[in-house]
């Protein structure tokens, strides 16, 4: 019987790893200050490089190098056996000591499949969309709030389809999903499986967050494709964003890991 679709809220257990320590107690009166953080995304590919080799343990030395504080990851295989080897979630995690939390699109007796997010700041929520059309792989979305010394940072990681169509769809639900009202810090990132320059499947994140820079991440050996995007609002918050190019980088994953330099928040002045 074949791997079947689950609800990731279901899969993934409640984060234990949040420090009430690392968030800042309600009204108190600590200056909050501009606080700068590495955000990244990284399709993994089951942890199988260009060599053919699948060795998780070389992802994570990627992600080290990136020096993230909050990386989106996809294609992480938890399905444990000859072919898959070790639990890759909790390996990552284990191996690069930030909190895990899952996003799997497929699981079965094996273990589960699908996204994943590594992070060193405090999660405050979490919740799984489902981002599936059917007669195509599963699909799905990681929507968290984090948190770093009093600002909240909401992410959405995801990893989109491989066709248009499919594509335009799961956009509309992210569409939806970010809403219009809301002002609040936002990064949207992740494998977005665009290529096309005409016909734009990510039109309407453009007109609700703007152009990001295209970063050509994919083949890691020789980048030709800017399949991986990040988006941030307020996009002034954003100071950078490139590709992480180390030679360990080139051939651990068929993708290069995107990153970004994010500023949260500012200095408060104190009234009066």
């Amino acid at each position: 019987m074949g791997p079947e679709r689950v609800d990731a809220v279901d899969a993934v257990d409640a984060v234990d790893a949040v420090d009430a320590g690392d968030v800042p107690e309600e009204g108190a009166d600590t200056p909050r200050v501009a606080v700068p953080i590495v955000v990244a995304t990284y399709n993994v590919h089951q942890c199988v490089g260009s060599d053919g080799r699948r060795d998780p343990a070389r992802i994570a030395d990627v992600i080290r190098e990136t020096k993230a504080d909050v990386i989106a990851l996809q294609e992480v295989d938890s399905r444990t056996g000859v072919e898959h080897g070790v639990d890759q979630f909790n390996f990552l995690a284990e191996a690069t000591e930030m909190r895990p939390i899952a996003g799997p699109t497929l699981q079965d007796h094996r273990g589960h499949y699908g996204n994943a997010i590594l992070t060193r700041m405090s999660v405050l929520r979490q919740r799984s969309l489902d981002l599936s059309v059917p007669g195509r792989e599963p699909r799905g979305a990681l929507d968290v709030v984090l948190t770093a010394a009093g600002h909240e940072l909401r992410m959405i990681a995801t990893h989109l389809g491989l066709r248009w169509r499919e594509r335009r769809r799961q956009v509309a639900t992210l569409v939806d999903l970010i809403g219009t009202e809301s002002r609040e810090p936002l990064v949207l990132l992740g494998d977005m499986n665009e290529w096309i320059p005409i016909r734009h499947s990510l039109a309407p994140l453009f007109q609700m967050l703007g152009h990001p820079p295209r970063r050509r991440t994919f083949p890691a050996h020789r980048p030709l494709l800017p399949l991986d995007r990040i988006w941030c609002r307020p996009s002034e918050a954003v100071s950078s964003i490139h590709v992480h190019r180390s030679e360990r980088a080139r051939i651990a994953s068929d993708h290069l890991p995107l990153k970004a330099e994010v500023r949260l928040g500012g200095t408060e002045r104190s009234p009066g």
